[in-house]
């Protein structure tokens, strides 16, 4: 299977989340088209850290972990650009997580 136009609108919706908000794979997945899974909104996340403009670090698992801090530049740097968006981390958890959470329906 072809991963690139899946990846693309994988990526479409992540270009539209908003500064200081975050949305988790399973919600991104579920508005990028039919037989995305969770799974390869990881995988298209662990390849995407080479474009430029996209902003990876906004997206984390449905319970607010940084769980793709390991595929920055250093294991910080995804919550250091949380931070310097205003989006709190404590022991790589988004705090206050409800109130970051931005979901495609904002759009509708």
């Amino acid at each position: 299977m072809d991963t690139l136009p899946q990846y693309l609108a994988i990526f479409e919706i992540v270009l539209l989340i908003p500064e200081g908000r975050v949305c988790s794979y399973g919600v991104i997945a579920r508005y990028s088209g039919p037989g995305i899974t969770a799974r390869i909104v990881g995988r298209a996340m662990s390849a995407s850290h080479n474009i430029k403009d996209l902003p990876a670090h906004r997206v984390v698992n449905s319970q607010g972990r940084l769980t793709g801090k390991m595929h920055f530049e250093t294991p910080t740097r995804m919550q250091e650009l949380l931070l310097a968006e205003g989006v709190l981390v404590k022991n790589d958890k988004i705090v206050n997580f409800e109130q970051h959470f931005w979901s495609p329906e904002e759009l509708i």
